[in-house]
């Protein structure tokens, strides 16, 4: 079965994308809640609540499509295996086969075992110390994608810190990419017309944008180590298929950097110094900008997928 072109491959990277997505989505609601949304909305009861339900119905929903993603990724990564037509490939013995013979195989079962807990502590989510086991089982289920990927193949020293920086990759990821909905679900609800939200709408964004930092700076450094390795020289990423879709997931990074630097120098300070007519001018350019990045910054998650399923261009230039 070619796996290589058609519907097959598209329907796998497509599967892969949402799978990314979702998980981090997740584990970003999560952590926004715990570390940006969290202190300042703890001074207003109304603030808490809104943010509250906009995380746990945020987070749900990442973890169903999460789930379901993930079952038909390891359906087709089955299929693709065994060289088999999918009405194959999903019979019981074939899938247990895949699940206890492959490292594919047990790193979903962890990550199902993952999910299942994440989904428990959620419905216990009134208990502060579930709210905490979520949000660690959550950054752990999208970290583990790694384990799929090609960092999850290597060895020794040098396979320890590809996995390590991909991981890292991965959750820096789900910070900004992930933590963005949650940001631009609140900001819109600070659009109201009496300004009275304007001022947890300053703080929550000037923590966002600490995190947004944070994260940048290790996706650059984890990015780098991970090009190391899986591009290696200037040749590679220009002259295979691996470097050139990683040039396509470099640019659309680098535009969404470009709207981050315009939030955080221009907008950010605008929102917290202004107030009334001005503060609700810049807070509307900020849920626009949040829109802007979060397609951005999916676009960018979806082409993360699809390099998954291409051979690093260092294969081919050593």
């Amino acid at each position: 079965m070619d796996w290589s072109a058609g519907g097959p491959h598209a329907a796998l990277v497509g599967a892969r994308a949402i799978h990314f997505g979702a998980s981090a989505l997740l584990a970003g609601a999560l952590l926004f809640r715990a570390v940006v949304a969290g202190p300042p909305s703890a001074v207003s009861p109304p603030a808490t609540a809104r943010v509250d339900w906009l995380t746990i119905w945020t987070a749900r929903g990442a973890l169903a499509a999460s789930v379901a993603s993930g079952v038909v990724w390891f359906t087709l990564t089955a299929a693709e295996m065994g060289g088999l037509p999918l009405p194959e490939a999903i019979k019981p013995d074939v899938l247990q086969m895949i699940a206890v013979a492959t490292q594919f195989g047990s790193v979903a079962m962890v990550r199902l075992a993952l999910a299942i807990a994440t989904a428990i502590l959620l419905a216990l989510d009134r208990i502060t110390s579930a709210r905490w086991l979520a949000l660690a089982a959550s950054l752990a289920l999208a970290a583990s994608i790694a384990w799929t990927g090609h960092s999850g193949s290597g060895f020794g020293p040098t396979g320890n810190i590809e996995l390590v920086a991909d991981a890292l990759h991965i959750v820096a990821a789900s910070a900004w990419i992930g933590g963005l909905v949650p940001l631009a679900l609140l900001l819109s609800t600070a659009l109201d017309p009496s300004g009275s939200w304007l001022p947890i709408a300053g703080a929550v964004t000037q923590r966002f944008s600490i995190l947004g930092i944070v994260s940048v700076a290790t996706l650059i450094a984890s990015g780098v180590t991970n090009a190391w390795f899986l591009v290696g020289s200037l040749a590679a990423l220009i002259g295979t298929e691996y470097g050139r879709v990683l040039m396509l997931k470099l640019a659309l990074f680098g535009v969404m950097l470009a709207f981050a630097a315009v939030n955080r120098t221009v907008l950010t300070p605008q929102l917290a110094a202004g107030s009334g007519g001005g503060g609700l001018v810049a807070l509307r350019k900020l849920v626009r900008h949040c829109v802007y990045e979060i397609i951005l910054g999916f676009g960018v998650v979806s082409v993360a997928a699809w390099l998954g399923t291409l051979h690093p261009a260092s294969h081919f230039m050593n």
